[in-house]
């Protein structure tokens, strides 16, 4: 694996490329983008596709990535520069991309901007609140996470947001009604460490679950846009959001294995199906070959 380092503006972006073992056959690069997650998460599912060249990278301010713009906020249009960037850096597109997450969003305000620089883009059970039948229900389910964490921290901030992702359905009253999920349940810190800049529960990724898709630059791309989601994930927030999103844009909904994270590796922290998760990537893939 080569690692690089490249200058946009405001940021230092550190990515790794991992040549094919076979010579790539022919395909283009896949890039892999998460959010807040960086490149670390994708060395599971990146070991299960050595037929390719896979591109993986830390968004500016996490991980390994510095950022001098003086902001601390996760903007998914300025993360997409970012990304534009290193695919020229990789000598131009189209590549493929498998972005998860807020990275999902990311990819969407690329191909939006870009619609040269991807082929294929599996945007992988993307949480954006705005886009459900219920969404100011589920905006404010959001924000009393946000909430809970600026008034309680880490650990009472992560239970919340595990309750809330783990809820079936639309947000109702009786989600509303539920008393405050405790921590140590989850097994989760009980204690408040004083710190606020987490990037998942904190205000920084507000503009991420935020984001509006632009619908009529996306649909008129020549970018192949497929929508994946969690076999585990029906009825719950991203798996929610993902059939919404395939839906407002008219595209492809596509089941993978596992679940919101299901391409982790099997002894990690939120253990996924990595190498069934490779194969059904590599399906949709081929499938525009």
């Amino acid at each position: 694996m080569d690692t690089r380092t490249l200058s946009t503006d405001g940021a230092e972006i550190v990515y790794d490329v991992a040549e094919a073992a076979d010579g790539s056959g022919g395909h283009p690069p896949l890039v892999m983008i998460g959010q807040p997650m960086d490149a670390s998460g994708f060395r599971a599912l990146a070991s299960y596709l050595p037929d390719r060249v896979v591109v993986t990278y830390d968004p500016r301010g996490l991980g390994r990535s510095t950022r001098s713009d003086g902001e601390v906020t996760n903007v998914p249009a300025v993360q997409a520069e970012d990304v534009h960037a290193v695919i020229a850096a990789l000598g131009g597109g189209p590549v493929d991309l498998f972005a998860s997450s807020g990275g999902a969003v990311t990819a969407l305000a690329l191909v939006a901007a870009h619609p040269e620089d991807v082929r294929v883009l599996v945007a992988h059970e993307p949480p954006l609140p705005g886009v459900l039948p219920d969404a100011a229900d589920a905006e404010r389910a959001l924000e009393a996470v946000h909430a809970t964490y600026d008034a309680h921290g880490f650990g009472p901030g992560m239970a919340a947001f595990i309750a809330m992702t783990s809820w079936r359905g639309e947000f109702t009253d009786d989600y509303f009604a539920l008393p405050a999920p405790d921590p140590a349940m989850f097994g989760m810190p009980t204690g408040d460490d004083g710190s606020r800049d987490d990037p998942l529960l904190s205000a920084r990724s507000v503009a991420v679950t935020g984001y509006r898709p632009d619908v009529a630059a996306l649909t008129a791309v020549p970018t192949r846009i497929v929508i994946g989601v969690g076999e585990e994930s029906e009825g719950v927030f991203t798996g929610r959001t993902s059939v919404a999103v395939a839906e407002l844009l008219g595209a492809e909904l596509v089941v993978f294995p596992s679940h919101h994270g299901g391409f982790a590796a099997e002894d990690s922290g939120y253990p996924g199906k990595p190498e069934a998760f490779a194969r059904r990537l590599r399906e949709v893939l081929d499938d525009d070959a």
